[in-house]
């Protein structure tokens, strides 16, 4: 599928997602978020790919809001703001519920909603000395949509700070409160990304799709029902096929399929 706003490679089942309006320093417009949300729709259903990379084409991550869509803003209506926050929205979710492993590269500066594009990931990754804000405040508005997943990656103490002042911070002070997982030394986020993506291929496919249902669904369930859940999805995992051979590779001394 061709693509305007976003480029895809693909490396046998590894598959990089990047974003591609470097002139802009690969600001968000509808266009975007539509063709991401459909991209990583397909390559959650997509049995050949095993890990997705997310990253930008230039300098620059993301640099959150394209200027000609705030423009178009301003002038909605409520219900045309609803439904272009939806959109974002269901963005966000194509990311953090893709049934894949995705790893941010983030290879730049990210503000405001870019930021929550590789804080929806499962692993980011950043070379040094970005520069990362939460600028919605300073135009009057507030980083609403991307609340729901910064929360899951920063203390509420961070978030409040960050949110209300709006300042900027560098890549190491985001690895030091978890919006970061890594930094990379110069020259070497390539090096790291790999690392990553090897560590996952050797991980059953199907265990790392439970694991992430899991980790959902203790936001979702009562303290009993997950109790409950978590007994019968080791269960069903230990006599599924995928378990019986992770299990029995394990006791053969032997590599898994899926690590071959």
């Amino acid at each position: 599928m061709e693509y305007e706003t976003i480029k895809l490679e693909k490396n046998k089942d590894v598959t990089t997602v990047i974003l591609n309006r470097p002139d802009i320093h690969n600001a968000m417009n509808e266009k975007m978020m539509q063709e991401l949300t459909s991209c990583f729709q397909n390559l959650s259903k997509d049995d050949s790919i095993r890990v997705i990379i997310l990253t930008g084409n230039g300098k620059s991550f993301c640099a959150g809001a394209d200027l000609h869509w705030m423009k178009r803003m301003v002038n909605y209506s409520m219900e045309e703001n609803i439904e272009d926050s939806n959109l974002l929205l269901e963005l966000y979710e194509s990311i953090y519920s893709c049934s894949k492993p995705v790893i941010a590269r983030v290879n730049g500066h990210a503000f405001g909603g870019g930021i929550g594009l590789f804080a929806v990931c499962d692993i980011a990754i950043a070379i040094p000395n970005c520069k990362f804000a939460f600028s919605e405040v300073k135009l009057g508005i507030i980083p609403a949509v991307i609340s729901t997943y910064i929360a899951r990656r920063l203390k509420l103490s961070d978030m409040r700070r960050l949110f209300i002042t709006g300042e900027r911070f560098n890549s190491e002070y985001a690895e030091k409160i978890g919006l970061i997982d890594f930094i990379a030394k110069e020259g070497e986020i390539d090096e790291i990304v790999n690392k990553y993506v090897s560590l996952l291929k050797s991980s059953g496919p199907k265990a790392i799709i439970e694991i992430k249902n899991l980790i959902n669904n203790y936001e979702k369930l009562s303290i009993e029902d997950y109790k409950k859940y978590t007994v019968r999805k080791i269960s069903e995992l230990r006599v599924s096929e995928e378990g019986q051979e992770g299990i029995n590779a394990f006791l053969e001394k032997r590599k898994s399929k899926w690590s071959e």
